[in-house]
């Protein structure tokens, strides 16, 4: 880790935004990728994208070149998508379908579970058993496609666990993919995230998702002590339905869960708050006004599932200032466009809140490069959460340089 990281991480004043350096610094990013991006589970995609043997997506982080695959066993795996030849990469599109994985250089050609199939003249003593593709950490938990680069891979399975009750009803395994935005937003990806933890801004820059998103901060992050009574009476209402609710979060607040109302009278994050897909909704939630199961797992997404369709968001890390949102909308595989639903219905709230939240990190990407910009004060009332999350990326931090410490040791 580099001394710079070390050195601002423990003059961080507790409360208060970080220093400009953490938003800017080449160095600081490169620990950024290396001790968390490299080391945490990522999400990568939406299993629905994958939905016949052969399907495939490709994923990049910095250099790192990936390719995740349906095998013929039906298994989802992720591999290095870098030949063990002489390096070509294998996939080239962002997603497609293939019987095998046919390197374009030489045709070294992969099994889709990895296995090296066929070569030409590599002579006697060549062994393919030793030159499969490089495998990297892969699970499915209900719908959702995470890797992680590590060889060694943090804990996994409390997650999946506290997760599967809360978005198993939304059978995303039965989803396809009714759109995707791709956005590069001109801010640091800490400031991507600090922007989606609070809704002290949206009152100003939302005018489409306030229509059915609550700004009550108490929705974002419960906080300690008891629930206010309307979010204790969803709860109720939502535990009767069949339907996980309660706030779930761990002692290290890498993840959240939560069914949270939406605006009284609202059903979908819609410009109506009518169901976007009333007829052939995603799932098995039968309640119109169950609200939105909230779910964000750091350092990689966020996503919203909803009574009709669903959501999922991924951030992927650039340069210290530039951040990639990917956005997925979800219906019924069998929902017809046009018919079940009208995509501008469907995506319009998020299309312009994606697009109003890009302008704003952008500005405070421009404020903080100021040398004149000092860390201020977090909102007791409204920016908890984003105070939680900066105290989770500077744990995160300081636990690997304590881990470093002793090794080298």
């Amino acid at each position: 880790m580099h001394e710079k990281t070390v050195t601002h991480l423990t003059r961080r004043k507790p409360g208060y935004t970080l220093d400009r350096t953490f938003y800017t610094d080449a160095e600081i990013y490169q620990d950024d990728l290396e001790e968390i991006f490299f080391k945490e589970w990522l999400f990568v995609t939406p299993a629905c994208e994958l939905p016949q043997a052969g399907n495939y997506v490709t994923y990049n982080i910095a250099d790192y070149r990936i390719v995740v695959v349906r095998g013929q066993d039906g298994e989802v795996r992720a591999f290095h998508n870098t030949c063990r030849h002489r390096g070509s990469v294998i996939c080239r599109e962002a997603k497609g379908s293939a019987a095998k994985l046919v390197c374009p250089y030489h045709q070294w050609t992969y099994e889709l579970d990895g296995s090296l199939l066929w070569t030409r003249d590599m002579g006697e003593d060549f062994d393919p058993t030793q030159h499969g593709l490089k495998q990297i950490h892969c699970r499915n938990l209900s719908g959702l496609i995470y890797i992680c680069l590590a060889d060694d891979a943090p804990e996994f399975d409390s997650f999946a666990e506290a997760l599967h009750p809360y978005i198993a009803p939304h059978d995303l395994e039965n989803a396809k993919v009714a759109h995707v935005s791709r956005i590069v937003e001109n801010g640091n990806w800490k400031l991507v995230w600090e922007n989606n933890r609070e809704c002290y801004h949206c009152s100003a820059n939302h005018p489409s998702l306030i229509r059915t998103f609550p700004e009550d901060p108490r929705v974002s992050f419960l906080g300690e002590g008891d629930a206010p009574a309307y979010i204790s009476e969803h709860f109720e209402a939502c535990e009767a339905a069949g339907l996980a609710a309660e706030f779930k979060v761990p002692a290290d607040g890498q993840y959240r869960l939560s069914r949270m109302p939406l605006v009284p009278g609202t059903k979908s994050f819609t410009m109506d708050g009518a169901l976007a897909v009333p007829n052939k909704r995603l799932g098995t939630v039968e309640w119109d006004y169950a609200g939105v199961c909230n779910k964000f797992h750091y350092p990689s997404t966020w996503a919203y599932f909803l009574p009709d369709h669903s959501m999922t968001f991924r951030v992927t890390p650039i340069s210290p200032t530039e951040t990639e949102l990917v956005t997925s909308w979800l219906v019924h595989k069998d929902a017809v466009e046009g018919v079940d639903y009208d995509l501008k219905h469907l995506t319009e709230v998020w299309e312009a809140t994606n697009d109003e939240d890009r302008r704003v990190v952008e500005d405070n990407q421009l404020g903080v490069n100021s040398p004149a910009f000092e860390p201020g004060p977090y909102s007791p009332a409204h920016e908890v959460s984003v105070d939680a999350f900066v105290d989770w990326y500077c744990n995160r931090l300081a636990t690997r340089m304590a881990s470093l410490r002793s090794a080298a040791e």
